[in-house]
């Protein structure tokens, strides 16, 4: 039976779930702030606001359910990523995904 190793494939999907992860957080935290501001009724009124609430939200809501799915996709992908590959495999996956 052949020596099993590390999978690099799934190493880099790990570190791209610990990257990614606070970094979209992040962003849900900075795209929040400025909705839960302008939904005071203190920043902006009128017509004009109310219609720059609606896109405002929209985005808000666009971005929070993106990240959520960058997630998703990349647990999904690491779930079905074995953890340890033979030797020749990892070495194949290096190339192709140009790891190192």
């Amino acid at each position: 039976m052949p020596a099993m190793v590390k999978n690099p494939l799934h190493e880099a999907l790990q570190h791209a779930i610990r990257t990614i992860g606070p970094m979209i957080e992040q962003l849900n935290v900075d795209v929040d702030r400025p909705c839960r501001a302008f939904h005071t009724g203190k920043v902006w009124t009128g017509p004009s606001a109310k219609l720059f609430d609606t896109q405002l939200t929209h985005f808000s809501t666009r971005a929070r359910t993106s990240g959520q799915a960058i997630m998703e996709e990349l647990r999904q992908v690491l779930s079905r990523t074995p953890s340890e590959v033979t030797e020749e495999e990892a070495t194949s996956i290096k190339h192709k995904y140009r790891l190192s």
